[in-house]
Parts: C-alpha cells; structure tokens; sequence
C-alpha cells in the first residue's frame, strides 16, 4: 500500500485491525454529541473547529519535539519532567487539555503506548490515531502480550530489556521519546525530523537511521 505521507501512515496491520462491530457507541457517542449541543455546553461550530485543528496536526510535530529533545540537553531534562509545559512554552504547540507525560526509552527500557479503554491519543501532537491504534486487538493483547504485538509490527526487542506498557486516558496520554540511532549525532533537527515516525512515538518501532 502507497504511504503519501511518511509520518502519518507508518504501517498498516491487517492482523492488529481485526475488530468486531462498533456500531453501538458510534450511536451513542453522536447521541451524546447532539444533547451536548443542545444543553449549550458547546455549539456544532465550536466542535467543528476542534475537529479542524485535529485535522491541521500531523506526526510531524511530535517529530520536531524528539529531533530537539536529541539535539538539546536542556530541553530533553524539561520535557521529561514536565511534558506538556515543555512543549507548549518552547515548541509553541498548543497541547490542548489532556497532561502530556513524554517517557524515554533507553538501551535498558523500550516503552509502548495503548488505551486500553477507548482510544485516547495525544492528537495535538501527533494527528488522528491509526485504525490499528483503535481496535481491541490492539487495546487487549498490547498489554497481555505486548512482545508478541511489537513482533508483529517487525519490532523484535531483546529480551534483556523492559518493555513497559503506559494506558493513556482522558487526562493523560504518553508520547514515546525514542533512542536516537547511533551515527546520527551532530544531524541537524531538519534531518532528524525524517526519520522519526508516529510509530516510534507510539513504541511499536524504533528509529532507524536512513540509508
């Protein structure tokens, strides 16, 4: 399959988007859309617009954070202790409600990303989730067997290190800062943003240098 944008469809999963019918909160979630807008809580336009600047953010903003976290020491310190603050203040990104917790991953620790839920998702960041993101295939067996679901996106992790599963919510969703690929020291953050991809900030793979 064509991937016209290297950031924004890293992979498609068929086995991960297996799923059942979802028909029942899809009428639930536009019923409660409807009386939401009724009551004055917020109005269609006020909801379109949310939806527009969903729509505007790609993956490649959350390649921008990681490609100046790898290249300032600095900001990498404020952004793992502080993530959305970090972002919004240095990157002028606007992160919206949810908190942004940035966990790092290390030769010892590889991180990974789900919403076991529903499928919250630091979209501000990183655009809408994938289909695979949002399939209970993916919610349920990503923390049951996450090994075996890396495996299947062809991210095979040594068994000497931890692999650590975060569950995102409505309050706080979990961007992965990956390990950046030996030989890549001294790029510049325009050369870095290439080969940092949604996948790697979610934890299903690791960054690889190009070429």
């Amino acid at each position: 399959m064509p991937h016209d944008d290297p950031h924004a469809h890293d992979h498609d999963h068929a086995p991960i988007e297996a799923d059942g019918p979802q028909g029942y909160y899809q009428h639930l979630a536009a019923a409660t859309r409807s009386l939401l807008i009724e009551k004055g809580v917020f109005s269609a336009g006020d909801m379109r617009a949310i939806i527009e600047k969903i729509d505007e953010r790609s993956p490649a903003l959350g390649a921008k954070i990681v490609a100046r976290a790898w290249t300032d020491a600095g900001f990498r310190e404020r952004l793992l202790a502080e993530g959305k603050k970090a972002i919004e203040a240095e990157m002028d990104i606007d992160a919206v409600a949810a908190d942004i917790v940035v966990v790092e991953n290390t030769a010892d620790v590889h991180n990974v990303v789900v919403c076991t839920l529903c499928s919250c998702y630091p979209v501000f960041i990183l655009g809408r989730p994938p289909d695979w993101y949002k399939s209970y295939a993916y919610r349920s067996r990503a923390v049951r067997d996450p090994r075996g679901v890396l495996r299947e996106f062809g991210t095979e992790i040594d068994p000497a290190r931890e692999v650590r599963v975060h569950d995102s919510t409505a309050d706080m969703r979990y961007l992965v800062l990956p390990m950046q690929p030996e030989g890549t020291e001294g790029w510049p953050e325009d050369k870095l943003v290439e080969i940092v991809t949604r996948d790697t900030m979610v934890g299903t793979a690791e960054v690889r240098a190009a070429g």
